[in-house]
């Protein structure tokens, strides 16, 4: 009854996951990623990436090196890579099987990435796997009515 309260005390918030992939996405655009390139990329301020970054910091997700490049430890790594994962099942549910169009299915993944559980995404793509397979890899999304 209580399972409101999971949506607060979910281990990796939208804000968490979002800086940690800006983190990936600079390095691998660019080599590198700073406090500062971080800003520029989600377009929020520096003061609010020097506030994220402490506490990324201070999770062991992300180490800050003598020149102040950003780095993601295993773990934040990890979540990145998870994060990924459940946007790309979100994402294939959503277009294949419900027929919504990439900009919005790309906006509300984004909204539940992080919310959902293991044992979902594990389920989801399960089915979608199997969908997959029964229609001979063919996308056939449900028509719009």
């Amino acid at each position: 009854m209580d399972h409101w309260k999971d949506y607060d005390a979910a281990d990796v918030t939208h804000s968490v996951s979002h800086h940690l992939a800006a983190i990936a996405q600079l390095h691998q655009r660019q080599g590198y990623a700073r406090a500062v390139d971080v800003a520029r990329l989600l377009d929020i301020t520096r003061g609010s990436v020097s506030i994220a970054l402490k506490s990324l910091k201070s999770k062991g997700l992300v180490t800050e090196d003598r020149n102040r490049f950003l780095l993601l430890s295993d773990e934040g790594h990890e979540i990145v890579e998870r994060i990924q994962q459940r946007r790309r099942i979100v994402r294939r549910f959503f277009e294949d099987v419900l027929g919504v169009d990439d900009e919005q299915s790309e906006s509300d993944a984004c909204k539940i990435e992080h919310l959902l559980s293991d044992e979902v995404c594990r389920r989801l793509k399960e089915f979608l796997d199997g969908r997959s397979k029964r229609q001979g890899k063919s996308r056939r999304p449900v028509s719009r009515s």
